[in-house]
């Protein structure tokens, strides 16, 4: 009985607790917080091995947050017809793999920087440090999962964990019982990821909501020489 409460409590409704503390601490940083709304960037104090680790952990947690968002709020009946539910989950243990693995590699030097670059500790503040170690912990929890996904390789492990996914964003109710006899690795990893997101307005992160679209669309602008 316990463990049910807590299961629909970690799973059914905690999740809309993070998604209301993150759409409103977002809201309510940028009306009054602007000054604190930037990345924070420690490049100019030291640039040592900055640009591989950036680059390495950027592009996994992109190619990570993407392939999540695909393949956990796709339906199934959207694939089916060309893509059983096997396949998928052999794309995703590939591809969120490789990913993965880049992200832990580029996550791991940029906390190791912060920890031990004396200018850039200086720099860095507690949830500075705090959240590149959760997102570090949350990417090695993620390729762990990839071990237990090779033992379900039918596709049955996908499409509970995107069952559930899809009963929380789109109000379906019972999310949790999907859940109900799944690896606590699985478990951890979601609920990790709920933290994160739930720290999200309070940290750096803010900064994502801030990509400079605008200038896909902006005009040229002409540089001249000085004569």
């Amino acid at each position: 009985m316990y463990e049910d409460y807590l299961l629909h409590l970690l799973y059914g409704f905690y999740p809309y607790l993070v998604g209301t503390v993150f759409l409103l601490g977002s809201l309510l940083r940028y009306d009054h917080g602007q000054y604190s709304w930037k990345t924070g960037s420690s490049q100019m104090l030291s640039t040592k091995h900055m640009r591989l680790a950036s680059n390495l952990f950027h592009i996994g947690i992109l190619a990570i947050f993407f392939g999540h968002l695909i393949g956990l709020l796709t339906p199934h009946w959207v694939y089916a017809p060309f893509l059983s539910a096997g396949h998928k989950q052999l794309m995703a243990i590939i591809f969120g793999g490789v990913a993965g693995v880049l992200c832990v590699i580029g996550g791991a030097m940029l906390l190791w920087r912060r920890l031990f670059n004396p200018r850039v500790r200086a720099s860095s503040s507690v949830m500075d440090n705090l959240i590149i170690a959760l997102l570090l912990l949350q990417a090695t929890l993620g390729l762990i999962t990839v071990f237990f996904s090779l033992d379900h390789l039918d596709g049955g492990m996908m499409l509970r964990l995107a069952n559930w996914a899809q009963s929380i964003v789109f109000f379906h109710g019972d999310a949790a019982s999907h859940l109900i006899g799944t690896p606590l690795i699985f478990k951890l990893h979601i609920f990790l990821g709920l933290t994160i997101i739930l720290l999200f307005p309070f940290t750096r992160l803010v900064h994502v909501w801030s990509i400079p679209l605008g200038y896909l669309g902006r005009n040229y602008q002409i540089v001249r020489r000085r004569g």
